[in-house]
């Protein structure tokens, strides 16, 4: 049983090494890429539609609606991000029925590359909405002898992160290994439909949790800016 698909090599040239990892990262990565062209390339704005059209336009409207539950925001500027992210692990996790295939999220270098992503998009959106200044007196609050301890807790919530979604996917992959050595004619099913359920729970809190990291760099400027309209509107009213 291989607890990390790192440790499956398919070739190696020399030093250059293709793992079980990377191999299945660049699949998804064309998988999405193709399905994404097929579906996109007939768009219409028509009241009949394709039903591919009306799978994505019901995925995206479901994810711009959670975005902007989370976040307050308009979520048209999180949607690339946070939607690719929740894609990318959702179908990572899903393609698990297939014999042989092994799950580039239960890696913890694919797992923590996903929450490098995140940890850059924090002062990215943050730095958009606050300017650089606004973003990094975050830091300093609520006193400049926190400086080091927000910094920290910044890396460490990405840490946890990418462990957590890493620690899931393996500890699933071990558990129905174990039953289905224990009892093979009845758990594959069952296991099989508890893998791909939480594949899909794993796949939306690693977006929710994204996207809660990403808004509490720039709901501060929100906050602003709806006391600022309160104000004018006691002056007005005043």
């Amino acid at each position: 049983m291989n607890i990390s698909p790192d440790s499956v090599v398919l070739c190696q040239w020399g030093f250059f090494t293709v793992n079980a990892t990377i191999a299945f990262t660049w699949a998804i990565m064309a998988l999405l890429t193709a399905v994404s062209w097929c579906v996109t390339r007939r768009l219409s704005t028509a009241t009949k539609m394709t039903r591919w059209q009306n799978i994505l336009e019901v995925l995206v409207s479901g994810m711009m609606g959670q975005i902007k539950e989370v976040s307050h925001f308009d979520p048209a500027r999180f949607l690339p991000l946070v939607g690719t992210l929740f894609i990318f692990i959702l179908v990572s996790n899903l393609l698990t029925i297939i014999p042989g295939y092994q799950p580039p999220t239960g890696s913890l270098s694919t797992t923590s590359a996903l929450a490098i992503c995140v940890f850059v998009a924090v002062p990215y959106f943050g730095i958009r909405e606050r300017g650089l200044t606004g973003f990094l007196k975050l830091y300093i609050k609520p006193t400049p002898f926190m400086v080091l301890f927000n910094i920290f807790g910044e890396i460490s919530r990405s840490f946890a992160l990418a462990v957590r979604l890493f620690g899931n996917i393996m500890s699933g992959k071990m558990i129905a290994s174990i039953l289905l050595l224990v009892v093979p004619f009845l758990f594959p099913v069952v296991m099989q439909a508890f893998g791909l359920l939480i594949g899909l729970i794993q796949a939306y809190i690693f977006a929710v949790l994204a996207m809660v990291y990403i808004a509490s760099g720039t709901r501060v400027h929100k906050e602003k800016e709806k006391e600022a309209d309160m104000v004018e509107e006691k002056e007005e009213g005043g």
